[in-house]
């Protein structure tokens, strides 16, 4: 494994480095990936923060940077299917859905080898890894340079806003990460679908970019809903995304709003002409498009996520297709907290 001599610290003269994704970057990337350092880098989905998934310094690194708790497992990223088939095993399920959905944003949780390389810190000692494939050809460039799997969650502190521009990923971080290979904004908007393949029925742990109903027409069979509470000990989920409060703003998130008040910010979806109030008024989608609101859901969020707001009034999405990952991504932001979120005014205070 590889080691560095001490983490990555906060300094006032480091901040984070934002560069193209040239063929030179990518390799300066995946240099400082193989040196256990952290990079921020796209996928279709989100921007991750990267780290070498067969190192437990690098790993741990993505823990402190985010701020994540140790019990939630991290998404290995590989460059394609034969990287993942040394990691974790396949079924027939698994060969069928990778065949035709991979690469692209959907997550498996598999068994992990024996001689599996990767740290138990990944997995958060569960015998299973979740693993992906991921569709963006500058996150696929930067896994075939690096030659090793990529322990990658979403770019920012952990419980906020998930990125999708590296301008996120930056204001989040700061610091904590060293380089973030900026290509703009991320088309898919909301993380990947994580299903379980580990036991006789498939489990959808986390709705996400691939709907249920085409995981169910490819299996040919029910695909289960998990919720947290069903799903084993809930200080112990199986995949990233199953914390209760998650993706969480700074403040108060009220849903099935029909209008706000005049203190509140307003994220409205569909024809909102007759909706009344909101001090700030940002729409998903004016046409009512379930793909539209996904891209801007996370970037919404933040831009209303601020302390002029009493909070943000959220209308209602209808819960279909892309509207269930939509839905639960807002659910875990109105959910309860334990603590103070992190402020969103501060994203690199400790």
């Amino acid at each position: 494994m590889n080691s560095t001599d001490s983490p990555q610290r906060d300094s006032p003269q480091r901040t984070p480095e934002l560069v193209p994704p040239s063929d030179a970057n990518i390799a300066r990337a995946a240099d400082m990936l193989r040196a256990g350092e952290l990079v921020a880098f796209p996928t279709e989905t989100v921007y991750g923060l990267g780290a070498d998934a067969t190192d437990d310094r690098a790993v741990a690194r993505i823990f402190e940077a985010k701020g994540r708790p140790r019990f939630n497992p991290l998404i290995v990223h590989v460059p394609d299917q034969a990287s993942a088939e040394a990691i974790v095993r396949f079924d027939e399920r698994a060969e069928r859905l990778a065949e035709t959905l991979w690469p692209g944003p959907l997550t498996l949780v598999l068994p992990r080898r024996p001689d599996s390389p990767l740290s138990l810190l990944v997995s958060a000692g569960l015998d299973s890894v979740a693993v992906r494939f991921p569709a963006h050809p500058v996150a696929r460039a930067l896994l075939k340079a690096a030659g090793r799997p990529v322990a990658a969650p979403s770019a920012n502190r952990s419980g906020a806003v998930s990125p999708t521009t590296p301008l996120h990923v930056a204001e989040s971080l700061g610091a904590r990460v060293g380089l973030i290979l900026a290509a703009g904004r991320c088309a898919v908007g909301v993380e990947s679908t994580v299903l379980d393949l580990t036991g006789e029925a498939p489990v959808l742990l986390r709705p996400g970019g691939v709907i249920a109903e085409d995981l169910e027409a490819l299996l040919g069979m029910p695909v289960l809903r998990a919720r947290q509470e069903e799903s084993g000990d809930p200080a112990a989920p199986k995949s990233p995304g199953q914390l209760a409060s998650h993706y969480a703003p700074g403040r108060p998130v009220r849903l099935g709003a029909n209008g706000a008040a005049p203190d509140e910010a307003l994220l409205a979806f569909g024809p909102d002409t007759f909706i009344r109030g909101g001090a700030t008024r940002l729409n998903l989608s004016p046409q009512g498009d379930l793909h539209e609101a996904a891209a801007n859901l996370f970037a919404m969020l933040r831009a209303l996520d601020r302390p002029e707001h009493a909070a943000i009034a959220v209308m209602p999405i209808p819960e279909q297709g892309l509207g269930v990952a939509i839905n639960d991504r807002l659910r875990r932001a109105a959910a309860p907290r334990g603590q103070a979120p992190f402020p969103p005014e501060t994203p690199t205070q400790d």
